[in-house]
């Protein structure tokens, strides 16, 4: 019976070796979701801070741009497909902690004036979202949306109904009448 040579000896660290005596490096992981690092969340929180101020997308309270944070609307649960711009939305602290890991729905039924702020301030979140919200809230209870929180001198952008036309609501300019 032969022994293991101990861990760390020569003979298992040549196995580890790529032709020419250098080490194999790790195989690079892409994701197909947006990046998630920390220069990725301040992009996202510089945009919604451009498109709406320091304001909370669940009880609409105007917080310190310091002390203001990023909530995920669809909890994360540990999965990096969730860290996309169209789930992260503006949120002060004790919304956030008063949320947690709690589904979305859950959330906004737990107050109207939830559902009424999200409608306002969360209009860039992902189709799915902004349908269940527009459907909690009937047409004749919409708040008009808040105009676009730009800083002074800065070019305002076109709408999508202004590039596409008035498509009708739901209606997408990418499929065929």
């Amino acid at each position: 019976m032969t022994a293991r040579p101990p861990a760390g000896s020569a003979r298992r660290r040549r196995s580890r070796r790529k032709k020419g005596g250098t080490y194999a490096a790790a195989p690079k992981v892409t994701l197909t979701s947006h990046p998630t690092g920390r220069a990725a969340y301040n992009d996202t929180r510089k945009w919604l801070l451009e498109q709406h101020g320091p304001v909370c997308a669940y009880c609409e309270r105007a917080v310190p741009v310091r002390t203001i944070t990023l909530d995920h609307v669809t909890p994360r649960r540990g999965q990096t497909a969730y860290d996309r711009r169209d789930n992260l939305v503006l949120c002060c602290r004790a919304c956030n902690a008063a949320k947690r890991d709690q589904a979305i729905l859950a959330f906004l039924l737990g107050n109207r004036k939830r559902v009424v702020a999200l409608y306002k301030y969360g209009r860039h979140l992902s189709h799915q979202l902004v349908q269940m919200v527009d459907d909690l809230l009937p047409p004749e209870e919409r708040p008009p949306l808040p105009s676009a929180h730009r800083r002074p001198g800065a070019p305002r952008r076109k709408s999508a109904a202004e590039i596409f036309g008035d498509l009708g609501h739901g209606a997408s300019p990418y499929r065929d009448p």
